[in-house]
């Protein structure tokens, strides 16, 4: 592929997932209707079983891609994706639902590996790290539109079958995509064998780099706070500010900073280094976040406070993503699908469980909201500092 079409593909790849979760947000309440749930705060499951699916597929995508190539994997992911799809608009229960909503995610993890793996196969340090950042900012359109998009559907019918179909909708036209366009990245002189062995030795290799590990592990915290926020917004939005029907708009500008963040990156990360941008961040998101919490105890919480702060959290959040990611996988290049699957699987099932627990605490304010930032920042802060020694780090 050229080289724009390249990165609007990884960006489709990645936006798969996101529009995924994003799409239903404005459809929560009705599920909570629906299914006769006791807690309105249960439907945010919905969200963490997809990214639970998602994280445990990618231990196995990872090996299957270094020894079977990147397209052959990418078409099994759709396929299931669009198969489990059609699955959840016949759900009849909320349990059939969130078994189906698992196995989309299974599917929905093969793009999502692959795309780091492609990046990966094609390109190496900080021009990687630039192409992350273009297809994220390609990508965060989806989280801009998507909201919108389910909220027009209902507005048509108050039915959230149709909203989950749109779902199978974007998985055909991927796969479209995929089989006209799509070179194979992975040549056969460089494919691994499949056995117990390498596998192993490839996994243990992953779990036993320092600086994998730890930019890993990062990632993970910093995800969790994020996922916290998207699975707890519809409710923030409705019980805390009263403004439901304003909901898509208002998540839309919130999401547009994650955007501008990784445009700004991707011009940032050569003359500043992914080390120092990450370090920067996560000190940004916590002082922002502990002002936040400041307020929010004072009581002076307002919409447009939130909207200001919080859209300043995603924003840094756009900074973190792809240089802390891309730290994590700069030292394993000859093992690129085993450990893009570690760390995807680390960082999605880690931040989904994270972002389920921050938002079961729900409780009408934004205390719990900004205070899992604050910790979790503040943790990740730690880590990555001892990754690395920064006598050594350079300029990354």
């Amino acid at each position: 592929m050229p080289f724009g079409e390249f990165v609007g593909f990884i960006a489709a790849c990645m936006a798969l997932s996101a529009m995924a979760i994003d799409i239903m947000l404005p459809a929560l309440p009705l599920l909570h209707t629906y299914f006769n749930l006791a807690d309105p705060n249960q439907t945010q499951a919905v969200i963490t079983f997809f990214l639970i699916g998602i994280g445990a597929s990618q231990l196995f995508y990872g090996p299957l891609a270094d020894r079977f190539g990147r397209k052959p994997i990418i078409l099994a992911g759709l396929a299931l994706f669009i198969l489990a799809g059609i699955l959840t608009t016949i759900a009849d229960s909320f349990a059939t639902l969130l078994a189906a909503r698992v196995l989309q995610g299974i599917g929905a993890g093969a793009p999502r590996v692959m795309a780091v793996s492609l990046t990966r196969d094609c390109y190496a340090g900080a021009r990687m790290a630039k192409v992350m950042s273009l297809a994220m900012m390609t990508f965060m359109i989806v989280p801009v539109l998507a909201p919108a998009l389910g909220q027009v559907i209902l507005e048509f019918t108050p039915n959230w079958h149709w909203v989950f179909g749109t779902l199978v909708v974007a998985g055909v036209a991927l796969m479209a995509w995929t089989i006209r366009r799509l070179s194979e990245t992975l040549p056969p002189e460089r494919r691994m064998p499949l056995t117990p062995r390498s596998v192993y030795s490839a996994y243990r290799e992953t779990l036993t780099t320092r600086r994998c590990v730890g930019y890993m592990t990062a990632v993970a915290l910093v995800f969790g706070a994020h996922i916290s926020f998207i699975s707890s917004s519809k409710q923030i939005f409705d019980d805390v500010f009263n403004a439901g029907r304003s909901f898509p708009l208002l998540f839309a500008a919130i999401a547009l900073t994650g955007g501008a963040a990784a445009f700004v990156n991707s011009k940032l990360v050569r003359r500043v280094g992914m080390r120092r941008l990450s370090m920067n961040g996560l000190g940004a998101i916590i002082v922002i976040n502990l002002f936040h919490l400041g307020i929010n105890l004072a009581g002076y919480e307002t919409l447009f406070v939130f909207m200001l702060l919080q859209g300043a959290s995603v924003f840094t959040f756009g900074i973190l993503a792809s240089n802390l990611n891309a730290l994590a996988m700069e030292p394993m290049g000859h093992i690129a699908g085993t450990a893009s699957s570690m760390i995807g699987f680390t960082t999605t099932a880690g931040g989904a469980l994270i972002g389920l627990a921050v938002g079961l605490m729900f409780n009408g304010t934004l205390i719990p909201l900004t205070g899992a930032y604050v910790a979790l920042a503040l943790t990740a802060l730690a880590i990555a500092y001892f990754t690395e020694k920064p006598t050594q780090a350079g300029n990354l």
